[in-house]
């Protein structure tokens, strides 16, 4: 995955960084007619001013991921109308393993989710985990596989969902780790938001080493020591903002 992760466009002209309202259609009117009741009117804005929620669930052993989310937390707060939920999925693995491989404790100050149906009162959805051999942890794949009842009604259909990813190398499933996380989306009859190349020329940087692809933010982890760095810290920012920005724009539409 590393190297060759798209195919740049031009030598010398990357594209302009997108911002997410020329990313997606503004043809969207008014879905109440001129002609409507006054009460319909002041239902629709009433919906237009409704705060609206991003729910940002990851699971982070190391603080990698955490860092991640904690920047698209940020991101996502600086648009107006949208509230960031900051939530870690529970962990699975019991404390002397833990303590056996290292992991530093817990922040408490990020509770983790109560339930799995508290995703129904969020707009959307970011996503963020390690990388366990090119595929989600088991940790995040657990706190999915506790989500029947919802997919069995259908209660997060339509919901924008997306993506950010810890690595330990270059090659270690940066896209294939979000790629293969896609079909739990699928399932529940979510929409998929990948970032694609909208941080404009920051995707295209090659002077440092930097994680994250077209399908979110990344960050390359390697044996554990390596913290995150501007470039893979401002990227997840961008994320959530874009994130949010794409839920205002779909609850408008």
């Amino acid at each position: 995955m590393g190297k060759g992760a798209g195919c740049v466009p031009s030598k010398k002209r990357q594209p302009p960084a997108t911002t997410v309202a020329a990313a997606l259609s503004s043809s969207s009117a008014a879905a109440v007619p001129r002609d409507a009741p006054e009460e319909a009117l002041d239902s629709a804005a009433g919906e237009s001013a409704r705060t609206l929620r991003l729910y940002i669930v990851f699971y982070s052993m190391y603080g990698h991921v955490e860092a991640l989310a904690r920047h698209a937390a940020a991101g996502a707060s600086t648009v107006e109308g949208v509230e960031v939920v900051l939530r870690r999925v529970p962990e699975t693995l019991s404390p002397e393993v833990l303590e056996k491989m290292q992991a530093p404790a817990k922040d408490p100050a990020v509770p983790v989710i109560a339930a799995p149906a508290d995703l129904e009162e969020a707009d959307g959805m970011l996503f963020g985990f390690p990388t366990r051999y090119g595929a989600m942890a088991a940790q995040m794949k657990a706190f999915f596989d506790s989500t029947g009842s919802l997919w069995e009604k259908q209660r997060l259909a339509g919901k924008p969902g997306g993506f950010f990813v810890s690595t330990g190398t270059q090659g270690g499933g940066q896209e294939t780790t979000a790629w293969t996380a896609i079909t739990q989306l699928v399932h529940h009859g979510m929409l998929f938001v990948p970032i694609g190349y909208t941080f404009g020329s920051g995707m295209f940087n090659m002077d440092d080493i930097r994680g994250g692809s077209p399908y979110g933010a990344g960050v390359f982890a390697g044996d554990g020591s390596r913290q995150p760095s501007e470039a893979e810290l401002a990227l997840a920012e961008h994320q959530g903002k874009y994130m949010a920005a794409f839920v205002k724009k779909l609850a408008q539409a």
